[in-house]
C-alpha cells in the first residue's frame, strides 16, 4: 500500500510541476562587482541569492526581516549532524533508537515507534528528503541527550556563522512561535555552509527512496530536484505561519548558488521564485580566478640555508563575475630578496588582480616554507666556496 500510495504522490508531483522553458532574465550591471538588488521581480515577500564559494550576494528583498522558518530550521539541525559525522563524533552506521518523545511528533515523520532503531544515515535520508520531524528529534537527542541541549548547540553555531537575526527554539521547525524566527539572509549563510559537505549532497538529491527495507517510500519534498537541472537540493519548510519557505540550492559548471524564498503563497509560486533566481545567477555570473596560470617565481633569500623561498597565494581562489567578462589581470608585487630567517606564512609581497581596470581583490603572497638563517660556520663555508668559484 505505502508503494502505491508513494506512485501516485509521485505523479501528482511530476504533473504539478513547474515547466522547465527559460524564463526572460535581467542583464547584469557590473562585471567585477555584481550588484546587491539586482532587477528581478519575485512575488514573495522575502528572498536571497547568493553564490557559494564567494558568499556574494546577487539579491535581496527584506533580507533581514525576521519571519517563521519552518521546516527550514532543519538546515541547521542537518548542518550539525553532518559535522558530527565529517568530525568522527558518529558515523553513518551508528544505530539511533527512537525515544517515545521522538516517536510522538506528527506533521512531516516517517512513524517512528518508541524504541525502533534506525542508521544514522536512515535519520539523514528521512530528514532531507521527507522533511522528518520524529527523526530530527531522535538525532537532537542522539547528538546532544536533549532537544533542548541540541538547539542551544543550534543557536551557538548559528552566532559562529553570523546569523544575527536567527533564534531557534526548537530542531524542527514544527511549532510558529514568536521566539522562533530567522531571516532570508540567515538562511542563505547557513545552507552555503551546509552545501559546502558534499555528504548532505547523497541525501538532499534523492528523488525517491525508501527505508525499512523497502516498506516505507520517501519522495523529496523538495520538487526542484527532479525539474531542475543541477538541482542540489536543499529544504523545504511550510506551517500555517510560515506559509510555503524554501532554500534551493543547485550547481553548475562547478559554480553553486543559493536560493532562499521565504512566506510565499503557494508551492508553485516559491519554486517559480526560487528557479528565476537561480536562472537569473546562471545566465549572468561565473566565477573567475584569483591565481595566475604561471606558477609563481621563487624569492631569493639572503644568508639563508636555502637560497631561494618557494611563494604561494593566500585568500580567496575565486571572484563572481559577470559572463563574458574579459580575462583578469594579475600584477605581482614582490622585493627584490628578503633576508633570513625566513618562516613559513610570512608577508613578502601582493597580488593585484584586476578586471577591466577595476580592482578585483588584493591578495597577500606568503613564504611556502621556513628558510633559517644559515649559522656563522655555513656563513664561512658560503664565503669559502664563493672565492674558490672566483
Amino acid at each position: 500500500m505505502n508503494r502505491i500510495l508513494s506512485f501516485l504522490l509521485s505523479l501528482s508531483l511530476l504533473f504539478s510541476g513547474p515547466s522547465l522553458s527559460s524564463e526572460s532574465l535581467p542583464a547584469s550591471a557590473r562585471g567585477s562587482d555584481p550588484p546587491a538588488g539586482a532587477s528581478l521581480s519575485l512575488s514573495v515577500p522575502s528572498a536571497v541569492l547568493m553564490e557559494k564559494e564567494t558568499g556574494a550576494l546577487l539579491y535581496e528583498k527584506n533580507a533581514h526581516e525576521h519571519l517563521s522558518p519552518a521546516s527550514v530550521t532543519k538546515v541547521m539541525t542537518l548542518l550539525l549532524i553532518v559535522e558530527a559525522v565529517e568530525s568522527g563524533r558518529i558515523a553513518l552506521t551508528d544505530t539511533v533508537t527512537a525515544s517515545e518523545r521522538a516517536a510522538s511528533f506528527g506533521g512531516s515523520c516517517v512513524f517512528l515507534e518508541q524504541g525502533e532503531q534506525m542508521s544514522v544515515s536512515d535519520m539523514l535520508k528521512c530528514i532531507a528528503v521527507v522533511s522528518a520531524n520524529d527523526c530530527a528529534v531522535a538525532m537532537a537527542e542522539h547528538l546532544a541527550g536533549t532537544e533542548e541541549v541540541f538547539v542551544r548547540q543550534m543557536n551557538e553555531r548559528a552566532a559562529q556563522l553570523g546569523m544575527e537575526d536567527t533564534h531557534f527554539t526548537n530542531c524542527t521547525g514544527l511549532f510558529d512561535s514568536a521566539e522562533h524566527y530567522t531571516c532570508a539572509y540567515d538562511v542563505a549563510l547557513m545552507s552555503r555552509e551546509l552545501i559546502r559537505h558534499d555528504l548532505i549532497k547523497e541525501y538532499s538529491t534523492i528523488w525517491m527512496d525508501s527505508i525499512r527495507n523497502g516498506a516505507f517510500e520517501l519522495t523529496n519534498t523538495n520538487k526542484l530536484v527532479y525539474w531542475y537541472p543541477g538541482c542540489t537540493g536543499l529544504k523545504t519548510g511550510f506551517t500555517n505561519a510560515a506559509m510555503y519557505c524554501l532554500s534551493a540550492t543547485a550547481e553548475r559548471d562547478g559554480v553553486e548558488y543559493v536560493a532562499v524564498v521565504m512566506h510565499a503563497d503557494s508551492i508553485e509560486q516559491r519554486n517559480a521564485d526560487a528557479r528565476s533566481l537561480l536562472n537569473y545567477a546562471f545566465a549572468n555570473y561565473t566565477l573567475c580566478s584569483l591565481r595566475p596560470e604561471e606558477a609563481l617565481p621563487e624569492l631569493p633569500v639572503e644568508l639563508g640555508e636555502a637560497g631561494y623561498v618557494p611563494l604561494a597565494v593566500e585568500g580567496a581562489a575565486h571572484a563572481l563575475v559577470a559572463k563574458g567578462s574579459a580575462a583578469p589581470d594579475y600584477a605581482l608585487s614582490l622585493p627584490e630578496s628578503v633576508p633570513a630567517p625566513v618562516r613559513a606564512g610570512d608577508r613578502l609581497g601582493t597580488l593585484t588582480v584586476t578586471l577591466d581596470g577595476e580592482l578585483l581583490e588584493s591578495l597577500p603572497v606568503v613564504a611556502a616554507e621556513d628558510v633559517p638563517r644559515l649559522g656563522f660556520g655555513g656563513i664561512l663555508l658560503r664565503l669559502a666556496g664563493s672565492l674558490i668559484g672566483l
